[in-house]
């Protein structure tokens, strides 16, 4: 089964960063390379990627970045969702928002390791979360 998911930008830093390869961060880029997680994007996101994911402190190198962002692109959907009118303490998270909830009724998630930055929906879920999702369709 096929999962379509946002994937905020603090998910793909952690996943890049991290040393362990079972950490739900991991599995989630992982999932994306494998097809079970079908990415929805928007040039907002792609373009909040790239400037993120090229920032000094993360040392990440180029071919890296690249390589995530065109994956997202490539495996993914691009959405171009309406306004929902819904106020966020970051409002730059707001296009992850709009965007999973464009595609809501299709099953489509919002993954972010900052959950209390958006409001309290189901389908707005942790790593682990989506990571338990995908092992119980399995």
């Amino acid at each position: 089964m096929e999962f379509y998911a946002a994937i905020d930008t603090n998910v793909l830093i952690s996943a890049l960063l991290s040393k362990n390869e079972d950490s739900p961060t991991v599995k989630i880029l992982e999932a994306v390379f494998d097809g079970k997680i079908i990415p929805l994007y928007h040039k907002d996101i792609l373009a909040e990627y790239d400037e993120v994911l090229h920032r000094d402190k993360f040392h990440l190198q180029e071919k890296v970045v690249h390589t995530v962002v065109l994956a997202i692109q490539q495996y993914g959907i691009e959405v171009f969702p309406p306004s929902t009118g819904i106020i966020l303490a970051d409002m730059d998270d707001l296009i992850f928002y709009e965007v999973a909830a464009e595609k809501e009724n299709e099953g489509a998630y919002l993954v972010t390791g900052n959950q209390r930055h958006f409001p309290m929906k189901d389908f707005i879920v942790t790593p682990a979360k989506m990571i338990k999702n995908i092992e119980n369709e399995i």
